[in-house]
């Protein structure tokens, strides 16, 4: 019985290894079968780059993708193998993000980094000696945001910059002024990071005014928002508001009860009713309206309601609203208290409404700025001449009715103090047969009331533009500046499109405005050899390999005009 019992045991035993053997042989093969398959894969995956990269080859020979002397090459290793750096020779642990070399070998990790660093090192100097469009025009956006080159930048810039660059980390702008508030929301608006996150830095409860540049990408909730932190505001500033709805303006009427100052830009979803609820809302209590940009939601019917809901309003800038027309300016012709008025409007608009409008409610202006009323006639400069007596701004601009013998007499015994701004831009005749317009009566801003401008507001004029007055004179323009009569606060002067502008007129520029920072000359094609004086920006000289704005630096207005004597420009 033991010899039986040991004889099953060492069967038992035998079967027992003969299984382990299978079972070790089954592994073998099962381990050959994977490793095999991987094989496969790295080839398959070789194969598929190298068909892409030969894709546009013009050998479409199908020999040609097989090369014999592949077989010879040595595979790459695989991720957690060790191999030689093609740069260094270090040995390394291979894995899935190890850069290839030059030569098609794999690199250790300084290596790599040190090869992708100096290939961005190479792509930005090969940007840098190409130049290109987007270094000159962000040369030329900072130019005209008054940055000029080769100059440290102030203090507030470099803030405000900075603050921009890292908007997506500033929890709070703390207890900033209103005017650096605004300004870094113009800036924040101007690199497009004006989003529901940064807009939370301009509004708090213990500000009494928001203002936002750019709200595009503020929704209802976000601009809800603004006023559930600050209910206590009496300003709101919103431009570009093209989400606005309704509801955003009832929440306004419930939650803010201060607001005397409103300014919207776009905004086309509010409807009819909404704007006359505002109106009665707010009522007398209302001083400040500007809207800019609203297409089919606001026509005359919300003026007249504007008009009887709160006549205590001081400023209103109508612009560009798309169905307003001579019923807005008979109604505004009731509001009595007017010292602001700005309209530019899109439709025909009679020379009698515009006269009634003058004489009935335009006795206290400081600001008249009528655009694009190509029927205002002499009628209604003689109704500004004999009503408005205390006018700071005057804009008559888009005109081809409004002739240079009423413009002049304007100027003439009037007693209006001198005129801060004067803007008459695109004041001509516009006939495709005759460019230069009538011989005998010349129409717009021409020589005659050029002159009786510059003699009545002259002494404190700051800003002038007389852009496409083509009919000004290039002996006008000489008599005018010719650097012995001075015009001390004038700093801005833009006579773009006046063919006759040369280089002679130019450098009487510089001789008779002192104060003078800023000189627009687009299409001016007679001005030629500049040399601008130092503090003194000239834009728009047109010549192709010049830089739109022109930077005067290191020299004054005497030795700037006697260079440009020397080469015969002046």
């Amino acid at each position: 019985m033991g010899a039986s019992a040991t004889a099953a045991q060492e069967d038992e035993a035998a079967a027992e290894a003969v299984a382990a053997a299978e079972e070790a042989a089954d592994n073998k093969r099962k381990r050959k079968r994977n490793e095999k398959e991987a094989i496969e894969k790295i080839k398959n995956a070789k194969s598929k780059k190298s068909k892409k990269k030969k894709k546009h080859s013009d050998d479409e020979d199908d020999d040609a993708e097989f090369d014999p002397m592949d077989m010879y090459q040595k595979t790459k290793p695989l991720p957690g193998q060790f191999e030689n750096c093609e740069i260094c020779n270090k040995r390394f642990t291979v894995t899935p993000y190890s850069k290839e070399g030059p030569d098609g070998g794999l690199l250790c990790t300084p290596c790599g980094k040190q090869l992708v660093k100096d290939a961005k090192a190479e792509k930005a100097a090969a940007n840098k000696k190409s130049g290109g469009r987007q270094q000159r025009r962000k040369a030329e956006s900072n130019r005209l945001d008054g940055i000029a080159p080769n100059r440290a930048k102030s203090l507030l810039q470099l803030c405000i910059e900075k603050a921009a660059q890292y908007h997506d980390d500033i929890e709070e702008l703390g207890d900033m002024p209103d005017i650096l508030l605004e300004r870094l929301s113009e800036i924040f608006s101007k690199k497009r990071v004006m989003n529901p996150k940064t807009m939370k830095l301009f509004v708090r409860p213990d500000l009494d005014n928001v203002s936002i540049s750019d709200a595009a990408y503020l929704e209802v909730n976000d601009l809800i928002s603004i006023f559930q932190t600050a209910p206590d505001i009496n300003k709101i500033v919103l431009r570009n508001v093209c989400q606005m709805k309704d509801e955003v303006l009832e929440y306004m009427m419930d939650k803010c009860s201060k607001i005397n100052y409103i300014q919207l830009y776009a905004a086309n979803l509010v409807s009819h009713d909404m704007w006359q609820k505002v109106f009665m809302h707010y009522g007398p209590q209302l001083a400040t309206l500007k809207l800019q940009w609203i297409d089919v939601t606001f026509d005359d019917t919300d003026t007249e309601v504007l008009v009887t809901q709160c006549p205590n309003l001081k400023r209103l800038k109508f612009k560009l609203l798309r169905h307003i027309g001579e019923g807005t300016i008979n109604a505004l012709a009731q509001l009595k208290h007017l010292s602001h008025l700005s309209l530019h409007v899109t439709s025909e608009v009679s020379p009698e409404s515009l006269v009634k409008l003058i004489t009935s409610a335009c006795a206290n202006l400081e600001t008249l700025s009528l655009e694009n009323f190509i029927d205002l006639d002499d009628s209604v400069v003689n109704a500004i001449h004999d009503t408005c007596n205390q006018l700071r701004k005057l804009r008559i601009a888009e005109n081809d009715t409004a002739t240079d013998a009423a413009l002049t007499s304007l100027f003439t015994s009037w007693r209006n103090p001198p005129l801060l701004f004067a803007d008459f831009n695109s004041t001509r005749a516009i006939d495709a047969n005759n460019a230069n317009g009538p011989d005998d009566e010349p129409i717009g801003l021409a020589s005659e009331s050029f002159t009786a401008l510059m003699k009545h507001s002259g002494s404190a004029l700051r800003h002038l533009d007389v852009a496409s007055c083509r009919h000004i004179s290039l002996q006008t323009f000489t008599d005018v500046f010719d650097g012995v009569s001075t015009y001390p606060a004038l700093e801005y002067i833009n006579v773009s499109f006046c063919g006759c502008v040369d280089t002679r007129v130019v450098a009487g520029i510089f001789k008779s405005c002192p104060a003078l920072k800023r000189l627009v000359a687009f299409g001016c094609f007679d001005v030629l050899h500049v040399v601008v004086p130092r503090g003194i920006a000239l834009i728009g000289v047109p010549k192709a390999q010049d830089e739109i704005e022109q930077i005067g630096v290191g020299m004054d207005v005497e030795e700037a005009v006697g260079k440009m004597v020397a080469v015969g420009a002046a």
